[in-house]
């Protein structure tokens, strides 16, 4: 009974943790994200999934049953039907092709002419060497993937909130006045005012830990209210995302929304 009892009171040391200051305070505690651990595990994973020995990869870990991400699917198909061709699709934050590799049976060639990602510098050279294909592109900025492709749409699922200065790249990214973005898997907050927190990830994932944004949501969509119509939200398709605990109390959502350019509908 006592342990029972020591059990269900004892600490989490895993999840969103504080409401800090500053990123570089929450620098002081965190491990970050550019480990060559990280990486390592990720591309053994979605090696995997690219073999078949595999059918799913989310965070570096491997599944035998794919979990879809339908609301995501969905809007992709409704885009490219929108725009009547394939579109190319820029993936920002996509990591070595996650999402790529789960929605690819629903959104095939006949709506996806690319799939374009844009990640950090040694995220792409591992991307081009081990999986890059005449569909799967690898890119370091937006610029460098605008240089070769029109891009239809962007695509930013789980990883704005990873963003030293969110805001700036918001406000920027409207600026480029795609015709689509998705967010997708985007953390917010209930309280009315952003909140940084501090995600510490368990190891069997991989050993990291590293700063992590709550967004307030109308501040959030705020940035495209003057040339962008919110089509769509939609939850996490990931089950237990869609209520987020901080300090292991439930007071955030993970969400996307579907954004059309108010000019697709001229």
């Amino acid at each position: 009974m006592l342990k029972r009892l020591f059990s269900r009171s004892k600490k989490n040391p895993y999840g969103w943790f504080g409401d800090y200051s500053s990123w570089s305070a929450v620098l002081e505690k965190a491990g970050g994200y550019d480990k060559d651990i990280i990486l390592e595990r990720t591309k053994n994973a979605l090696l995997k999934v690219k073999n078949g020995e595999a059918v799913y990869e989310r965070d570096s870990v491997t599944f035998d049953k794919k979990e879809y991400p339908y609301a995501l699917i969905a809007f992709l198909q409704l885009s490219a039907s929108i725009k009547k061709r394939p579109i190319h699709v820029l993936d920002f934050g996509g990591s070595l092709g996650t999402t790529y590799y789960q929605v690819k049976d629903f959104f095939t060639a006949e709506q996806c002419a690319s799939w374009n990602i844009v990640e950090q510098p040694h995220y792409v050279d591992c991307g081009k060497a081990n999986f890059e294909d005449q569909t799967l592109k690898f890119y370091k900025s937006i610029e460098e993937c605008q240089a070769e492709k029109k891009v239809d749409l962007v695509l930013l699922s789980s990883s704005v909130q990873y963003l030293e200065k969110p805001h700036a790249f918001l406000s920027k990214l409207a600026l480029y006045n795609f015709p689509f973005i998705i967010f997708d898997r985007t953390a917010f907050n209930n309280s009315p005012n952003d909140r940084l927190t501090l995600q510490v990830v368990p190891p069997e994932v991989y050993p990291a830990s590293y700063p992590s944004w709550f967004f307030h949501e109308e501040f959030f969509l705020s940035h495209f209210s003057n040339q962008y119509k919110v089509i769509a939200q939609f939850p996490s398709y990931v089950e237990g995302e869609e209520i987020m605990c901080i300090d292991e109390k439930p007071v955030a959502t993970n969400k996307g929304f579907y954004l059309i350019n108010l000019s697709e509908n001229a």
